[in-house]
């Protein structure tokens, strides 16, 4: 996946348009991880839902697989073959859940919408695999969200994105809304599901610590640009600007 984008937000036919992410360029490589950081406002966000194609680009190429899909206009992109290919984890799982949807229901939407498959048990068969890949409890598939923990709904969540074995899964702060304890075992669930089935991850977040964990490669953004890109350890282990030096040092640590 390789892309060059652009976002400008206008209110008004009068009002100066507000650029949101300003002509950024970056590659995302088979199997690997790639973590997308900055503050908060930064465009970090508003480039994921461009590269899901929930949201139109104002310019610039979102190039998936040799197929520019960035011409398609998100609210075409649902109906055409790439969409199977790249699919996302929400940050909140609660509210990207729908609370009339049983777990099993909820993990199953893709395999009926984009996947063909109608038949129920096949759909059953399908879902209860995915359970025990993502370490849900067989048992919980049943179960409507708000009967679920916090970490059951992320797993549901997660189960939902790789159904169709996708090629590209976009990460948006998948455990900001997860206890502490939690989050552990997330991330560990991400980095064993991408190991065996070989996506690539765009991980979107602020955590830098969470970054270094499960990415390859870091970008860093600041007011819609890319200040700086390279490998985990280029990037957080030797930074060459001060700003990455600044969201560094500002990385909160354990007493001595």
């Amino acid at each position: 996946m390789r892309g060059s984008l652009a976002k400008l937000f206008r209110k008004s036919e009068e009002e100066k348009p507000f650029r949101a992410v300003g002509g950024i360029s970056f590659t995302i490589g088979h199997g690997e991880s790639v973590g997308l950081v900055g503050e908060s406002g930064c465009g970090k966000s508003t480039t994921s839902m461009m590269i899901m194609r929930l949201l139109d680009k104002t310019s610039g190429t979102i190039e998936f697989g040799g197929e520019d899909v960035g011409a398609i206009p998100a609210r075409q992109f649902a109906g055409v073959p790439a969409r199977k290919r790249i699919q996302m984890v929400f940050q909140d799982p609660t509210d990207s859940l729908n609370p009339r949807f049983t777990a099993a229901r909820a993990i199953a939407d893709p395999l009926m919408r984009l996947g063909g498959i109608k038949n129920a048990a096949e759909l059953r068969s399908r879902c209860e695999d995915l359970a025990v890949q993502v370490g849900l409890p067989i048992e919980l598939l049943d179960r409507f969200p708000h009967q679920l923990s916090g970490g059951q709904k992320a797993r549901v969540g997660i189960a939902r994105a790789i159904a169709l074995r996708p090629e590209l899964v976009v990460l948006d702060e998948p455990t900001a809304a997860l206890d502490v304890s939690v989050q552990a075992v997330v991330l560990n669930l991400l980095q064993d599901l991408k190991t065996t089935l070989g996506m690539s991850y765009l991980f979107v977040s602020h955590d830098l610590h969470v970054v270094r964990l499960l990415c390859d490669r870091v970008i860093v953004m600041r007011a819609g640009e890319i200040v700086e890109q390279g490998s985990n350890n280029e990037v957080l282990g030797a930074p060459k600007t001060d700003y990455v030096r600044e969201l560094l040092a500002a990385v909160p640590h354990p007493p001595m």
